[in-house]
């Protein structure tokens, strides 16, 4: 029933903004075609259709109010005139109470304001979809901002979520790509993403992590985070001061060197993916900042930090290598490696698919490299792997909407941005660092206790198996009685193994100590496995 209500709203939204004069109706089914002439009974306004657009997506609520900032950092996609009016969006949703502002952070701290603050500012400083920001200043003297949860928004996304699994579900069963997209699992990836957001308790986590990952960088500023004033509905973080990333005036006011602003950026985006596997997935312009400090190597700023966002290895290695086949042109990798990485069916005729990527990109690489759209590339790759039944990744749809911000963000600062330039180098970089013996020797390191505990287990496992196969195969009671026997080994033999792994790798941590030099001339991995490899065989 709240989905219904829900839906009923959206639907009067819709009509009351008019948003129907920013389509071409021909373009909708016939069935909707039908009740157009019922919205000639709301007037037209005398709103222009960004303004149509921007209203009506405000007072939707946060879900589409995300939507509109995505919209704003696209100027490919959306008309200048509706993107600048979206822009107001990023920072400067309508504000609620300052009073209810104060009430929510005295009951989440527990304390009333004037206790908590040398000074509180009862203005907004800023007000977006799902939270709100005033100025304050703590007893030390430290300049800081207090954001707080927006009341009641809790109940509007549960509503909103809820219609949208509807959406989805319809979607699933009766659009001809519907069970491709896999429009359930992406709205669960999207209610998860939000109501995180509502955690600040989270987000302040998330800041800490950023803030660690690049710390003393040149390339980027996070906030501190002040604990002791934080809970899941407050936070409160240093303040910070710089010109918003989509002021080009200001910036170009103070001499800012825009071409490497554009580009750190897009350093900043690799950086957060492939090395440090955590990376900031709201990067729109409300959210970003540039600091005064140094304009000819200028730095940024983040905040909001709610939505965050990592990839395992696989999907970062996949990931990585797609994108340098892209940029060398090699279509018969694309495609094998979309097969590999399961993004199409096992099943595809390589050499068909191949053909069909080289069909759609060759005319794109015609262009000058520093006029390609990264986001226009990967857009025509989708739409030609609709045809070979490719499925929507869930796990990539927020780097991937990154992605699209960070090119769009480096396209306003600097339209000649060549963003391949940027990305080659650090991912070849990254790729021959993954398999580099330093690189793998840490990955051992990583997980050589976990390995140990399994090995002894690996003979008696292949032995049980090969003779359950020779006996008719395993039955579910054979494989009971095998997990059982499994485990009963395991915790005879666990004490034992563990003092002998332990011995071995201090005696081997003991000879680097003892002698450098030689340590240096072994082979470090070969020298412990074969230490280990000796001693499980004398002792198993």
């Amino acid at each position: 029933m709240a989905a219904f209500l829900r839906l009923l709203k959206i639907l009067r939204i819709v009509a009351s903004y008019r948003l129907d004069l920013l389509i071409n109706a021909q373009t909708l089914p016939l069935w909707a075609r039908v009740f157009l002439p019922l919205l000639a009974l709301f007037p037209k306004g005398e709103m222009n259709r960004g303004q149509r657009l921007r209203y009506a997506l405000e007072e939707l609520g946060p879900i589409f109010v995300k939507f509109g900032q995505l919209l704003s950092t696209r100027p490919d996609l959306v008309p200048a005139d509706i993107a600048d009016e979206l822009n107001h969006l990023q920072d400067n949703v309508t504000p609620f109470n300052g009073k209810e502002f104060t009430g929510i952070v005295e009951l989440s701290l527990g304390r009333p304001v004037s206790e908590l603050f040398a000074h509180f500012d009862g203005e907004p400083l800023a007000s977006a979809s799902v939270a709100q920001v005033h100025a304050a200043t703590l007893k030390c003297g430290q300049e800081v901002v207090v954001k707080a949860i927006r009341p009641g928004i809790e109940n509007t996304i549960d509503d909103d979520i809820a219609l949208l699994f509807k959406l989805a579900k319809l979607v699933e069963k009766f659009a001809a790509d519907g069970k491709r997209l896999r429009p359930v699992e992406v709205v669960e990836d999207y209610q998860h993403t939000i109501l995180n957001e509502l955690n600040l308790q989270m987000e302040a986590a998330n800041a800490c992590q950023l803030r660690r990952n690049f710390e003393a960088s040149p390339l980027l500023y996070v906030p501190e985070v002040y604990w002791d004033y934080c809970s899941p509905k407050v936070m409160v973080m240093e303040r910070i001061y710089g010109i918003g990333v989509s002021d080009i005036e200001k910036l170009n006011a103070q001499n800012t060197n825009m071409k490497l602003l554009a580009e750190r950026g897009v350093e900043i985006f690799f950086t957060q993916v492939f090395e440090h596997n955590f990376f900031h997935a709201d990067m729109h312009p409300g959210n970003i900042f540039v600091s005064h400090n140094n304009p000819s190597r200028p730095q940024y700023i983040a905040i909001d930090t709610a939505i965050v966002g990592s990839l395992d290895r696989e999907d970062q290695y996949y990931l990585a290598r797609n994108l340098l086949a892209i940029f060398r042109r090699d279509y018969r990798q694309v495609a094998e490696l979309h097969v590999q990485c399961g993004w199409v069916p096992v099943d595809t005729r390589i050499s068909e698919f191949e053909n069909a990527i080289r069909s759609v990109c060759e005319p794109i690489f015609e262009k000058p490299i520093s006029e390609i759209s990264f986001g226009q590339v990967l857009i025509s790759l989708f739409q030609t792997a609709r045809r070979f039944d490719m499925e929507i990744q869930p796990q990539l749809v927020l780097l991937q909407k990154t992605l699209l911000n960070i090119e769009g963000l480096g396209r306003q600062l600097y339209p000649q941005l060549d963003l391949w330039s940027t990305a080659h180098p650090y991912l070849e970089t990254w790729l021959k660092d993954r398999f580099a013996p330093n690189t793998l020797w840490e990955q051992f390191k990583r997980h050589a206790p976990e390995w140990l505990e399994k090995f002894p287990e690996i003979p008696q496992l292949i032995y049980e198996n090969l003779e359950s196969q020779r006996h008719g195969g395993n039955t579910a009671e054979q494989i009971a009685e095998l997990s059982a026997q499994i485990q009963r080994q395991q915790l005879r033999r666990r004490n034992r193994f563990t003092l002998l792994a332990i011995s071995s790798l201090a005696a081997a941590i003991g000879l680097n100590f003892a002698d450098p030099a030689l340590w240096q001339q072994l082979p470090q991995a070969s020298y412990i496995l074969g230490s280990l490899g000796a001693l499980l065989f004398f002792f198993r």
